[in-house]
């Protein structure tokens, strides 16, 4: 089959594009959201709105929005291919990439996100503060998703014959 041909090229895109975003995702649990929180929080909310904005830009949504779609052929391909070990490691890592970084952005972070742009700045502590630990909270988790992920299509690579 053609594709079978192709199909590690896809694969090590998808573990390009899922390092790209959950290296993302890592600098903000690691540094960034930290330091925001350190900032009074009208500051915070300020900054974390500008982010906001300026990650919506073509070469973040090439990365954000493609690596799924090559984890939903390669799921795709690996479910009516099951042959072998590798083709459950990519199909598990395929299927975690779409539920960790993406899904859980789309579902909490975005949301969150929606929220605090509609907010003043001058609106306080209390917004930020609740925005802070429920955005790091899905933030975290979906971090840990997608080193998994990466992980899983990294071995399913590895172990294809």
């Amino acid at each position: 089959m053609v594709f079978d041909s192709i199909l590690p090229y896809v694969v090590v895109a998808a573990i390009a594009g899922a390092g790209m975003v959950t290296g993302l995702l890592f600098a903000f649990s690691n540094f960034i959201m930290r330091a925001l929180a350190e900032l009074e929080p009208e500051h915070g909310i300020y900054a974390m709105q500008q982010i906001n904005e300026k990650i919506i830009n073509p070469l973040f949504l090439f990365f954000f929005l493609g690596t799924p779609l090559l984890c939903v052929v390669i799921a795709v391909y690996s479910l009516f291919h099951l042959s072998g070990t590798h083709d459950v490691l990519l199909l598990s890592g395929s299927i975690g990439y779409i539920i960790g970084p993406f899904g859980i952005t789309v579902r909490c972070n975005v949301p969150l996100n929606d929220k605090l742009a509609a907010a003043q700045p001058t609106e306080g502590a209390e917004i930020w503060n609740h925005y802070q630990v429920n955005w790091q909270r899905c933030n975290h988790i979906r971090t840990y998703i997608g080193l998994i992920a990466i992980i899983l299509l990294c071995l399913g690579l590895w172990f294809a014959e």
